[in-house]
């Protein structure tokens, strides 16, 4: 949705560059995440007037069965941008096909994180520091100063972040 609004889609691709900018220094290059990630990331890095890839999920199937498109020096600092992150599954992948690849991933930027447990501990397993735009918490008290959410559901709706695969299970 994002992507549809030129002025939103500005303000997301300077947010991102300037978050890159002020924590992580030394930065070679920007990888986005696919799909989603993909033209936040390649935004960002026309932003930073750095060098740009994509990574997939795992290698392609066919053809030079690559993970990552595009030019990525091997030794490059790098800093992969998603658009959501939930458990940080498929963020861990792209770090590993870039590992893979021979470059340092230096760290993560979203759009925005629910803030699940498993995403934060699969993180910090690996080093891999991550600051996001906005995150659930900040979703939820808008959504209720604008009307959207009544006060009184906010503990029910933060309740899913904090055991989402149970969550609505006794409602």
């Amino acid at each position: 949705m994002v992507l549809s609004f030129p002025e939103v889609r500005s303000y997301v691709a300077d947010a991102l560059a300037e978050l890159i900018k002020t924590e992580f220094s030394g930065v070679d290059s920007v990888a986005g995440i696919a799909t989603a990630g993909i033209a936040h990331g390649a935004l960002c890095a026309d932003r930073m007037g750095i060098s740009y890839c994509y990574v997939r999920p795992e290698p392609k199937k066919h053809g030079l069965k690559n993970q990552v498109e595009g030019y990525l020096a091997v030794g490059d600092k790098v800093v992969l941008v998603e658009d959501l992150i939930s458990t940080g599954k498929s963020s861990m992948q792209a770090v590993d096909g870039v590992r893979l690849a021979g470059a340092e991933v230096i760290g993560l930027v979203a759009l925005f994180t629910y803030g699940f447990s498993a995403a934060a501990e699969r993180f910090a397993n690996e080093g891999i520091p991550v600051f996001t735009l906005t995150n659930f918490d900040t979703l939820c008290e808008v959504a209720a100063a604008e009307g959207y959410i009544g006060e009184e559901d906010i503990a029910s709706i933060k309740a899913f972040a904090q055991n989402p695969s149970e969550w609505g299970a006794n409602l």
